[in-house]
């Protein structure tokens, strides 16, 4: 029916690929932030980030035609279809070329109007800011002409080539980033080009590599209406979801504005930026295993697939958590040596979007099963009713005096809550085993996730703050807490699967019978 050990070891093989990508992309991104904040200044800083935020507002159009994109590419790879796989990429490329323009003409037109008459910038910088406008509308129009090319790479699992290509991107940025420490010129407009250029010539490679490789790669202009109605209808429900996901983000982004003004906004920045990092890691895992849950669904295997689901959930949840304990307790130290100026608040902010953003990660390989389906009408209905309270809680909480960290905490008790509506849709849709994936997932993380701050917080209470406590709080905390994954989070099958996989891995490294 399936073939679970090549699937698994081809899961394994690209999630380490992702894994060795991850690694330069996070060194690179935490240096390169910490140049450019210092380069900038807070204010610069902040500016672009609400200002690249006007232009992210109009990512929820990409964004939902990038997982229409994803989703029909990879359950066509898996009925292995491969005329209607060309049709699908050609109509692909038609769509995100029209949105393109769409996109450019909204945002210069409303982003331009908003830029200029409702945010908050400081005196002498409004003609800079509206050349980061500018340079974030192009550069976000060619990232969007990028994403079937992006998605066909994932599709096909060609892990190794996404990560290079992902690399040589950071290289560039790293480059960037001693350009704008040189620079005499205005730095905050250099650097708005200088990302501008570094996506134009990503889009350039991508391009090429994907149609010298993949033969459904090879652009035709297709005008199938049957086709187009299908992507389109999917897209649209995907608009619908994503628009409250936009608005929980860079929403909430501009009402932090027009409180609480730029600074602000730059400790969100560097928070976001900390948790962007930290996420790679559970992101690279899904990414290897998202292809798997849709294949799985297209080719009627539901066993595999909900076991796929609940192991994703569970193992992406632990990877996220051995960051967690160690920065959530030493945040202060961490920016600290991270930053040469702290920004007010950034320590509450990246404690607290760290817990955020797991409420939101269980729900991921629930959303790509839900995805695979092809039917998220009603499940998205269901979502926004409650996804889309974030924005006017945080604006009512605002208005009535509380700190801008408060949307956070509103935003991790709503996300948290969507993880039951998934459960349910699922069960609904393919009469998913929800008891096994509460027993299996929730409770296993549950007792998990409060034991493993129990021994690094002792340490955190018995010595006084520095670089020593910092290394001896990492150390203790990822002994502790992988010996709780293994003992507490692990059913007795996993601890079993993966001591196999440990000795196979020696033997082969190291040419020893284990």
């Amino acid at each position: 029916m399936h073939d679970t050990l090549a699937s698994n070891k081809r899961i394994a093989k690209n999630t380490l690929l992702l894994y060795f990508r991850m690694i330069i992309l996070m060194l690179v991104s935490l240096y390169t932030s910490r140049v450019i904040l210092d380069a900038l200044g807070e204010a610069d800083y902040g500016i672009y980030n609400v200002v690249g935020g006007v232009v992210a507002m109009f990512s929820v159009l990409s964004s939902s035609l990038s997982g229409s994109i994803s989703r029909f590419i990879t359950y066509e790879l898996g009925t292995g279809n491969k005329e209607r796989l060309s049709k699908i990429f050609s109509t692909s490329v038609n769509i995100q070329l029209l949105m393109a323009v769409l996109v450019v003409m909204l945002c210069e037109v409303i982003g331009v109007w908003f830029l200029n008459t409702k945010m908050n910038i400081p005196e002498g910088r409004m003609e800079a800011a509206n050349w980061v406008l500018h340079f974030s509308i192009a550069s976000f129009a060619v990232n969007l002409v990028s994403l079937p090319y992006n998605a066909t790479i994932i599709a096909h699992e060609r892990m190794g080539v996404f990560a290079y290509i992902s690399i040589l991107e950071a290289g560039l940025k790293l480059l960037i980033a001693y350009l704008i420490y040189v620079s005499p010129v205005d730095k905050l407009i250099l650097y708005g080009g200088l990302i501008l250029g570094v996506s134009l010539i990503i889009r350039i490679i991508y391009g090429i590599y994907c149609g010298h490789h993949f033969e459904e790669a090879k652009y035709k202009f297709v005008l199938e209406h049957s086709l187009l109605k299908e992507m389109a209808n999917f897209a649209s429900w995907n608009l619908f979801g994503n628009t409250a996901y936009m608005l929980n983000t860079q929403g909430v982004n501009m009402l932090i504005n027009v409180y609480f003004g730029v600074t602000c906004n730059a400790a969100r920045a560097i928070a976001v930026q900390v948790d962007t990092a930290v996420t790679q890691f559970v992101n690279n895992f899904m990414t290897a295993i998202n292809p798997q849950i849709t294949k799985s669904y297209a080719a009627g295997d539901y066993e595999y697939m909900a076991k796929l689901v609940c192991r994703g959930t569970k193992y992406s949840f632990f990877i996220m958590y051995l960051f967690v304990v160690p920065m959530v307790l030493e945040a202060d130290t961490i920016l600290g040596i991270w930053l040469k100026k702290v920004p007010t608040d950034t320590v509450v902010f990246m404690r607290l979007v760290l817990f955020s953003t797991l409420a939101t990660l269980l729900g991921n390989p629930m959303y790509t099963a839900i995805q695979a389906t092809g039917k998220i009408r009603r499940y998205q209905i269901e979502v926004v009713s409650v996804g889309c309270l974030v924005f006017p809680l945080s604006w009512l909480a605002y208005a009535l005096g509380a700190p801008a960290y408060m949307t956070y905490v509103i935003f991790a008790v709503l996300y948290f809550s969507l993880n039951f509506i998934r459960l349910a849709t699922l069960r609904r849709l393919m009469n998913f085993p929800v008891w096994m994936f509460v027993r299996s997932v929730f409770g296993r993380i549950g007792p998990c996730s409060i034991l493993m701050f129990l021994v690094p917080g002792l340490t955190i209470v018995f010595m006084q703050p520095s670089f020593i406590r910092l290394l001896l709080v990492c150390m203790v905390s990822l002994l502790w807490s992988v010996t709780c994954i293994y003992y507490v989070g692990l059913e007795q099958g996993e601890r079993s699967f993966f001591l196999d996989k440990i000795k196979q891995l020696l033997a082969s490294k190291l040419h020893i019978h284990i």
